[in-house]
């Protein structure tokens, strides 16, 4: 695995919005073996875009109550960094749309990263690797996907499983910061694991596209929805998630008893309680929101942070692991540590 530390950049808030349309497993008349999806899962309560609403809405909401808890000015953030795999068009890069938006200067850095699960992980090291030099002071990382919207209503393996969200951290060039210290991998042979066949330029959309076919018995779907290989996806998940930490904190000398927090990419229930487990990490650390909000994709580890541990991280200084991984096939760990972040309540977008 590939390594990177970076010195000189701290967090300094966190936000995350979600759509307000929600939707619950168990009285939803889509959900097969509701108790099951839920025993299973862990995922009862999904909030889900409706067609006028965008990864970039729910980010630009997350960014503009953060920038005003912050007392920061739209105009002093140097930099910006959306990732997403839901972005508003092909081009032009939705990054430069909320530069705009956000009423940030026309001398602001910004720029799209394409990446699903593991985009928190892999977007916090870009920022941070752009702000550790000092020239840029501020920044803004904003990290959402709309991922409902390519789930087929007809697909169990998917539909049941996916939520929306959008999320905002504010970073700030400060030499007292402790270090961020990552664990990087890929394997693109696995990119059939998780994917949308039809729709960019591999594969263009054309008149097939949208003939629903049945795959198996409670799947059907198009060529332009999401497919997800459950237990291809599993074992990933269960192999990569524990080597990946295990190897952050041996490369990094990371004492695990410190650390306060390790918050896992909300894949579902079962599969983040054997990489728990595996890590022989007591649960009072790893908080879920998976109940709450289902797999919300790359927004996972900030909404998570958010609606669980609001509290303990706007009081108190906490040591953090994250970990993600997925649609790539990618993972990625980060250890960083927090003091007195500024969070707002999560934001409701309608």
């Amino acid at each position: 695995m590939s390594h990177l530390n970076i010195p000189n950049v701290s967090i300094r808030g966190m936000a995350a919005t979600v759509p307000a349309l929600r939707k619950d497993n168990l009285t939803d008349p889509l959900v097969t073996d509701a108790e099951k999806v839920l025993k299973n899962t862990g995922i009862q309560i999904r909030h889900v875009a409706s067609e006028s609403i965008c990864a970039s809405d729910l980010c630009e909401d997350a960014a503009k109550r953060l920038l005003t808890e912050l007392n920061w000015y739209p105009e002093e953030v140097d930099c910006l960094i959306f990732v997403s795999q839901t972005p508003d068009y092909i081009l032009p890069a939705t990054g430069t749309l909320l530069q705009e938006r956000l009423g940030l200067s026309q001398g602001c850095y910004a720029i799209d990263i394409s990446m699903g699960c593991s985009g928190y992980v892999l977007g916090l090291s870009n920022i941070a690797a752009l702000m550790q030099g000092g020239l840029f002071k501020k920044g803004l990382l904003l990290v959402g996907d709309t991922i409902s919207r390519t789930c087929s209503p007809s697909d169990r393996s998917t539909y049941p499983l996916f939520g929306d969200a959008g999320s905002a951290t504010a970073l700030e060039f400060n030499k007292d910061a402790a270090e961020m210290k990552f664990s990087f991998g890929t394997d693109g042979s696995g990119k059939d694991a998780i994917i949308i066949k039809d729709g960019g330029f591999r594969n263009p959309f054309n008149a097939d596209s949208l003939i629903q076919k049945e795959i198996s018995e409670g799947i059907s779907r198009t060529d332009t929805d999401l497919v997800l290989d459950g237990m291809d996806v599993f074992s990933f998940g269960i192999s990569k998630g524990p080597s990946s930490v295990k190897d952050l904190v041996s490369f990094f000398e990371i004492d695990m008893d410190a650390v306060d927090n390790f918050i896992f990419h909300q894949a579902n229930l079962f599969m983040n309680e054997k990489i728990r487990k595996k890590l022989k990490i007591d649960e009072a650390r790893v908080p879920y929101s998976l109940r709450k909000f289902g797999n919300t994709s790359s927004a996972t580890i900030p909404l998570t942070l958010v609606s669980e541990r609001r509290e303990a991280l706007n009081k108190a200084s906490q040591k953090n692991i994250a970990c993600a991984f997925g649609v790539g096939l990618s993972w990625a760990s980060v250890y960083f540590e927090t003091e007195n972040l500024v969070i707002p309540e999560i934001g409701y977008l309608n």
